[in-house]
């Protein structure tokens, strides 16, 4: 293989601020997926492996064969504390690639998580663990430790982008990427986009209505929709 197919380790990551990353973090992927204007989640199949998982991070990217985790391995000599691992396979797989073992190597370097477009297995060891995994699925089937692969490549995960150096955010409601390039500009819409919702909040709290202070009266009345003073 040679050019753009040969497999390949790239050890240096450009990362974005770390206040940026932890803004995004406690925002949320719902906030933050609006605030860049609905893009960058992933397919809602990644689910986390225990309720309450949360994390945000730098992603350092992984390509991997159906079935074969040894370029997780090799990833594991580049990753920094306050990274997450984002593992994509060649064609589709849920195979178990990753378990406790790769979990207690990626805390001890720092990894914050794992975002994996395959199967995972130790689930409930992980989870003892503490240690957030968003996965397509949980198999016991075994892997094999034998084809090259790349390491900080872009890949395409649950049918979204990433980039080595982008920001994850991940929570019950699922996964979303920001371009490294937007975080600083992402945080800030998503703070303004909670501070106009916590005014929203509290006028629908005081039992005012959505259909007057979001304007959808005209709405209504303009698709059509008639209201009848009649008992059903």
């Amino acid at each position: 293989m040679s050019g753009l197919w040969k497999p390949r380790v790239i050890r240096n990551v450009r990362r974005p601020d770390a206040a940026f990353i932890a803004a995004l973090g406690e925002q949320g992927v719902a906030t933050v997926h609006e605030a860049q204007g609905r893009t960058g989640l992933m397919l809602p199949y990644m689910r986390p492996i225990y309720q309450g998982a949360k994390t945000a991070g730098v992603a350092i990217t992984v390509s991997c064969q159906p079935g074969d985790n040894l370029m997780i391995h090799a990833a594991m000599e580049t990753v920094r504390p306050g990274d997450i691992l984002v593992v994509t396979t060649t064609s589709p797989s849920t195979d178990g690639m990753f378990g406790d073992l790769l979990g207690a190597s990626c805390q001890t370097h720092g990894v914050v998580g794992l975002i994996i477009d395959a199967g995972i297995r130790d689930t409930t060891d992980l989870t003892a663990m503490g240690f957030p995994v968003w996965a397509k699925a949980i198999s016991a089937q075994g892997t094999v430790k034998a084809t090259a692969g790349s390491v900080n490549v872009p890949v395409v995960c649950a049918g979204t982008t990433v980039n080595p150096g982008d920001v994850i955010v991940a929570d019950n409601d699922g996964v979303v990427v920001v371009p490294r390039d937007r975080a600083e500009e992402v945080a800030k819409l998503g703070a303004d986009r909670i501070a106009r919702e916590e005014k929203s909040r509290a006028r629908l709290k005081a039992g005012e209505l959505g259909l007057d202070f979001y304007g959808l009266r005209a709405k209504l009345k303009e698709l059509g929709v008639e209201y009848v003073d009649e008992e059903v």
